[in-house]
């Protein structure tokens, strides 16, 4: 029997059904039971936004936090809990590593066309504009799109082939990069500071909403509004896991070698042989927030981890994509937060939702790998078009494979 999966406010009263759980020895693929079609409907950027979060105890551990233990110490039991849960992330997120995404802002309006979008943002009595480029398949919409970053993401031509809209979406129109902390620039930091302390990934992801904003008040004669994916690679990849992180109305989520700030755990990253330390990732550009000043050095003080910011992708199609050759990405670290995620899509009922593949013979970075094409367009297929079979695989690169059990001394738990 084929259940539809919702996304609303109420989306944890969803039928959900078991799927083949995934382990930290998963090296082939793992076909989902029972899989479920993407009948997406619209959703809210956040639905946990009614949440009350309280404040964290100040803690360190070497072990990644339990993603199912709420801050007051007590384990969720139910899916229900999981919308609160995540809400508790998401802040411990933003007040450790990213910096904080606003609320919807005030304003927003723009055009949809076959060739263009634009975005007019207004919010706090300050004004902000930008645009992104539309590329669309053959035959007739409306279309599914997914959003590429900085021009580096998931093969655009094997999108289009898939029945996908390319909206190719510049962050740095939004963020830019080669700026001080005490200046940021671009449209985030004309509305909200130059001296914001939120980072640039969140800055992409909030233009990103802003791209589904416009695109929903559009009426659809050109892109759907309810389904939306996102890519991008290497910095961009980071700002891909961002923006499915932190909207849930992105259907499918698709981070590309983003290496330290993006999937990674940071715990991880700090001590893996080659890696960029989490120092390195902080000063290189402010992609992170300024608050991860206090924990460049000190990953095990961080309340949360990058498995977590996986996880608040959950129940949505995610698909991580990953580089073992390159030793400053940190695909072991990598392996370990997919992992980790994982462990939360199993224990709301979808785990067939996320695939991992780091198994590939291709060692340039960001480049067009075989290997991906057609799990690029199983996942366009199950959670864009609605149609179709994700597979829920995990695919690691032997000589990258991390080891879940060595960095959690916590269960997954069985959710009513």
């Amino acid at each position: 029997m084929r259940f539809p999966r919702c996304r609303s406010r109420a989306w944890s009263a969803a039928v959900f059904v078991a799927l083949t759980s995934l382990g930290a020895s998963a090296l082939a693929p793992q076909a989902a039971a029972t899989p479920t079609p993407a009948q997406v409907v619209l959703a809210d950027e956040d639905e946990g936004a009614d949440c009350p979060v309280p404040e964290p105890p100040s803690t360190s551990t070497p072990r990644l936090p339990d993603p199912f233990t709420r801050i007051d110490g007590t384990r969720i039991t139910s899916r229900e809990d999981w919308r609160c849960r995540r809400a508790e992330i998401k802040e411990l997120a933003e007040r450790s590593i990213y910096g904080q995404k606003p609320a919807p802002p005030q304003s927003v309006s723009g055009t949809v066309s076959s060739t263009s979008i634009t975005v007019n943002v207004s919010d706090q009595g300050r004004s902000a504009s930008f645009s992104a480029s539309v590329s669309l398949p053959s035959g007739s919409g409306p279309f599914p799109a997914v959003v590429v970053l900085g021009g580096f993401g998931a093969d655009t031509t094997t999108i289009r082939d898939s029945g996908a809209a390319v909206i190719s979406f510049d962050p740095l129109s939004v963020g830019r990069e080669g700026t001080p902390r005490n200046n940021k620039q671009g449209a985030f930091y004309s509305l909200y500071g130059a001296q914001s302390g939120t980072g640039l990934l969140v800055a992409w992801s909030w233009g990103v909403s802003r791209i589904i904003d416009v695109i929903e008040q559009s009426g659809g004669n050109v892109l759907r509004a309810d389904a939306t994916g996102v890519t991008g690679c290497s910095r961009y990849g980071k700002g891909a896991l961002a923006a499915g992180a932190f909207d849930q109305r992105i259907a499918l989520t698709m981070p590309i070698e983003s290496g330290t700030a993006g999937v990674p755990i940071l715990r991880g990253v700090a001590g893996e042989s080659g890696a960029q330390p989490p120092s390195s990732a902080y000063g290189e550009q402010p992609w992170l927030g300024d608050a991860f000043s206090a924990y460049q050095g000190n990953t095990g003080g961080l309340p949360v981890d990058m498995h977590e910011v996986v996880a608040m992708v959950a129940p949505r199609g995610l698909f991580i994509m990953e580089n073992p050759h390159v030793d400053w990405l940190g695909a072991r670290s990598g392996s370990v937060a997919a992992l980790g995620g994982a462990e939360v899509y199993k224990a709301l009922g979808e785990g067939g939702n996320i695939s991992y593949w780091s198994d590939v013979s291709d060692g340039t970075h960001c480049a067009v790998r075989d290997e991906w094409r057609a799990p690029l367009q199983q996942h366009i297929q199950e959670f864009l078009h609605g149609s179709g079979e994700a597979q829920g695989t995990f695919r690691i690169a032997p000589s990258k494979a991390g080891d879940l059990a060595e960095w959690r001394d916590w269960g997954t738990p069985t959710l009513t």
